[in-house]
């Protein structure tokens, strides 16, 4: 039997089953069970790992999740948003934090994303958000997942304090049973399902900015329909152009994809999430650190974000 790639799925060979691990396997399709959205992120790492848009591609079917693990051991990315998910990543500090974050209090360790989130519930006369599906991260943190029916929840990285990132709508998290070295996430609660989102969090987390805002819409369009029909139609050329980008042209691949979707957005043709999250993603998979594509996405929008495309 042999193997090949049809669109976006696999035909899947005897030998390929060999390469599949198992556990990984299992891991996928429990996600499915619960009702997640879920695709191939890199073996050992993070990025997704289909060319394409993640988010569209996400899914829940079973044998969608067989043929692909059945070609490498992935690591499982679970898209937030169509999973109906909030997920807050608490992380440690960096070792090279110190003590000199002003929020700390004077503390002689800096205080971790958990315990951030702790604070919060205090101030807000609440007990921290725990009874809830956990997953231990490789780095020592972890992620809190929540069950939401509104989309109203937003990513943010650090809004809600530092340490604390949240991933929802647009967003996506590396689920159990994925691994990172030798270090693998770990459900720590077993079978037990996510909590629905606490209400003051909830408020807290639709407050928060979006990770990197732009100026709202200034432009009338003359054609709206057929405008959103090429801004969609550039998102993802724009996408696989960066995902494909060579080192030495990562960055100025993934400038230019984000001041031309920056402009787009900005003449309000495209929604800003899908775009930075899509983006960031892409580059990731091109091989960019996060930090570094956070940075030159929001610059190349940023100035996109001056001169929005008319029509």
């Amino acid at each position: 039997m042999t193997a090949g790639y049809h669109g976006n799925t696999y035909s899947v060979s005897v030998a390929d089953v060999t390469r599949a691990d198992r556990a990984l396997v299992r891991a996928a399709l429990d996600a499915v069970l619960r009702g997640w959205h879920v695709f191939p992120c890199a073996v050992g790492g993070k990025r997704p790992a289909l060319r394409g848009n993640w988010q569209e591609l996400a899914t829940t079917s079973p044998d969608q999740v067989r043929d692909w693990w059945a070609r490498a051991p992935y690591n499982i990315g679970i898209a937030c948003g169509p999973s109906g998910l909030v997920v807050m990543d608490l992380d440690l500090p960096r070792d090279d934090a110190g003590g000199d974050d002003p929020d700390d209090d004077g503390a002689l360790f800096p205080l971790s994303g958990a315990d951030r989130l702790s604070r919060l519930a205090r101030e807000h006369g609440e007990r921290y958000p725990g009874g809830t599906y956990v997953v231990d991260t490789p780095s020592g943190g972890c992620h809190l997942y929540f069950s939401v029916t509104d989309e109203r929840a937003r990513n943010s990285a650090g809004s809600l304090g530092p340490h604390i990132d949240v991933r929802a709508g647009g967003g996506y998290v590396v689920g159990a049973g994925s691994r990172i070295g030798r270090q693998a996430y770990s459900a720590r609660t077993g079978s037990l399902g996510p909590a629905p989102l606490p209400s003051w969090l909830g408020r807290l987390v639709a407050e928060a900015p979006v990770v990197l805002p732009v100026p709202a819409p200034r432009l009338p369009l003359a054609d709206g329909a057929q405008g959103r029909a090429y801004a969609m139609a550039a998102l993802r050329a724009e996408t696989s152009r960066v995902a494909a980008a060579v080192p030495g042209t990562r960055n100025d691949t993934l400038n230019r994809a984000a001041f031309s979707l920056g402009q787009l957005v900005t003449a309000g043709l495209l929604p800003p999430v899908p775009v930075i999250t899509g983006l960031i993603s892409a580059a990731m998979y091109a091989g960019l650190p996060e930090e570094e594509a956070v940075r030159t996405v929001r610059s190349g929008m940023t100035g996109g974000a001056r001169k929005p495309r008319s029509w």
